[in-house]
Parts: C-alpha cells; sequence; structure tokens
C-alpha cells in the first residue's frame, strides 16, 4: 500500500483539509536530511540535502502554499538551505515547536487549519498533535514509531531522500 493514513479521515476530509492549507512547516533533521551529520576537526562541516525536495517546495509555491524551516538545530547549512528555496521563514533553535507553532500562527494570521507539518522524531510530537486536529501531518518513511502512529500520511520515502517532495505531491494531488 503506497500510503497510510491515521485518524479514519475520509478522502473528502483530507482533501479539504489540503485546500485549505497556507504554509507547511518542515523539520529539518531526518527530514530534510537524513539524519546524518558530517563533523570535522573544526564542527559541523555539512548536511545533505535533496534536490527532489527543493523542487517540492517550489510546487508547493507556485500553488499558494509557502514553506518554512523550524528546528531544534542553530545550523547556518539549514539558513543557507532555506535561503537557496527562497523560504522567508526559518526557525533555528526552537526547543519547543508547539509553543512555536502559537508565534507563527500569531505572526501570519493564519489558523491550524491552513497549516501543514512533517516531522520524525519525539521533539515533534506536539506540534504534530496540535496540527492533526485540523491541519494535515506527515512523516518520512524511516520516521520514529510514535511519530506514525499519528500522522494523516506516511511518505514512501526516508527523511533526505525525497520525504518532503512526496508530502508535497500528496498535498497537491489532494487539492484538486
Amino acid at each position: 500500500m503506497r500510503t497510510q493514513l491515521k485518524k479514519n479521515l475520509t478522502r473528502n476530509e483530507l482533501r479539504k483539509r489540503a485546500r485549505t492549507l497556507k504554509l507547511v512547516l518542515t523539520d529539518s533533521d531526518g527530514v530534510l536530511t537524513d539524519t546524518g551529520v558530517y563533523y570535522s576537526e573544526n564542527g559541523e562541516a555539512f548536511k545533505r540535502f535533496s534536490i527532489r525536495d527543493g523542487m517540492g517546495v517550489e510546487r508547493l509555491r507556485v500553488a499558494g502554499v509557502e514553506t518554512a524551516i523550524i528546528t531544534g538545530e542553530k545550523s547556518e547549512s539549514v539558513r543557507r538551505r532555506a535561503e537557496k528555496l527562497q523560504m522567508p521563514r526559518v526557525h533555528l533553535g526552537v526547543k519547543d515547536k508547539r509553543q512555536e507553532l502559537e508565534r507563527i500562527l500569531e505572526e501570519t494570521g493564519l489558523t491550524i487549519a491552513q497549516i501543514g507539518y512533517i516531522g520524525d522524531d519525539v521533539n515533534d510530537l506536539g506540534i504534530i498533535d496540535a496540527v492533526a486536529a485540523k491541519g494535515l501531518t506527515a512523516a518520512p518513511s524511516d520516521a520514529m514509531p510514535v511519530i506514525l502512529d499519528m500522522v494523516h500520511y506516511h511518505c514512501v520515502l526516508p527523511g533526505g531522500h525525497g520525504a518532503f517532495r512526496d508530502f508535497a505531491e500528496w498535498i497537491l494531488r489532494m487539492r484538486v
């Protein structure tokens, strides 16, 4: 089976939610990257990002859905990737993503129903729980089991290998 959908939502409800989205938030490590970090004797050297995920960001933007990164890491490589993808918002060093979501909603004037989120690990639990109530949530195929149990959409691809693109394409298909 290509997808597994949580919460027994009907296809019509999922379509309605997809059509309402205005902003898709994504974790970085484990979603946009493969969870690997390369270190040199001088510290973090680089992270691997999928070009396909970048195309997912662009395709959502063309469809009127903005994207943003929200991560616990304070990484210049993540900031640079966001710049490359023309993401006006990047939230680095966020320890409480659920609380940061409230700030994002306040700053943008959006509602939970207009938010999508993709994450892979326990630090995503709070924000996934909040967004799942009225928005759309997803996880890469290699996400932690507790996360896979909570989300609406299970990506076929793992983090750093097109999981974000998979979620983006699913959203776009659901909007038709």
